[in-house]
Order: C-alpha cells, then sequence, then structure tokens
C-alpha cells in the first residue's frame, strides 16, 4: 500500500510542475529530439545584422536539420524592425518559421514605441514575449547557448 500511496504522491508531484507557469514557458517540448539549443539576440536595427541573424539561423537549420536544432530569435529595442510586417526580410522570417525557427518579439518595447504614437505593425507569426531580455534569461537557464550575431 505504502508503494502505491508513493507513487501518487510523485503523479501529484509531476502534474503540479507541468501545470506550473515556468512549464508553460518551457521551450524543450517543442523540439523533442533536438540536439542543439541556440537562442539568437536581435537589439540592433541595422540591415546588416538583421541579415546576419537570418543567415546563421539557416545555416544551423541546414547543417543539423530542423528536428536536431532548435533556434529562437528574441528582438528586442531597435531589433523589433525585423518582425514588422512591412520588413523587407518577411519573406525569409517566415520561412524560418515554417522550419521551426520561433521569433519573438519583446512587448515592452512595442509598447514603448506605441506610447510614443510610433504604431508598430507586428509580423503576426512572431511569438510576443513581454520581456525579451527576460525571454533570453529563461532560454539560456534552459539550456540554450546565447550567441549574438
Amino acid at each position: 500500500m505504502s508503494m502505491a500511496l508513493a507513487r501518487l504522491a510523485q503523479v501529484a508531484t509531476l502534474t503540479a510542475v507541468l501545470l506550473s507557469p515556468a512549464a508553460a514557458q518551457s521551450p524543450l517540448p517543442d523540439k523533442p529530439f533536438a540536439d542543439h539549443h541556440l537562442v539568437l539576440q536581435l537589439s540592433d536595427r541595422a540591415p546588416d545584422k538583421q541579415a546576419l541573424v537570418i543567415s546563421v539561423a539557416y545555416n544551423l537549420l541546414k547543417a543539423y536539420s530542423p528536428d536536431r536544432i532548435a533556434i529562437e530569435v528574441v528582438a528586442f529595442g531597435p531589433g523589433i524592425d525585423l518582425l514588422r510586417a512591412e520588413s523587407p526580410n518577411r519573406a525569409r522570417v517566415d520561412s524560418l518559421i515554417s522550419q521551426g525557427v520561433k521569433f519573438d518579439i519583446c512587448m515592452n518595447t512595442v509598447d514603448t514605441l506605441e506610447r510614443e504614437g510610433k504604431h508598430v505593425n507586428v509580423n503576426p507569426k512572431a511569438v510576443k514575449v513581454q520581456v525579451g531580455v527576460e525571454r533570453i534569461l529563461q532560454l539560456t537557464e534552459k539550456g540554450y547557448t546565447l550567441v549574438r550575431p
């Protein structure tokens, strides 16, 4: 009987962990077979920086295959320009998203720009995160390698 109670306690603990807010933000289940986990930081609006982030993501997908690498691009500050709906790189971003790359946009940056009267038309395929740097911290704490091209 004590073994059954111990098993029930384990199930209850696991359920509590899986339903916790931290588990809801865990990126790992999306790519269960990934050998590599990478977060690319984009905080610069320069077209060459945007092109470099895109190039790095494409090269890694080619080198490892989309199932073997989890890539998440986190854009904040001026870097959110890449994730505007009218971005000249929109087709390339959408192509990467279709291959499993996640693109996060910092809503603190968007909110700040909108308070200043600057409307931000966000790519609807981008994932809205409240704080971009916090998302980077969450990912690195889960074992993602941070790269800032």
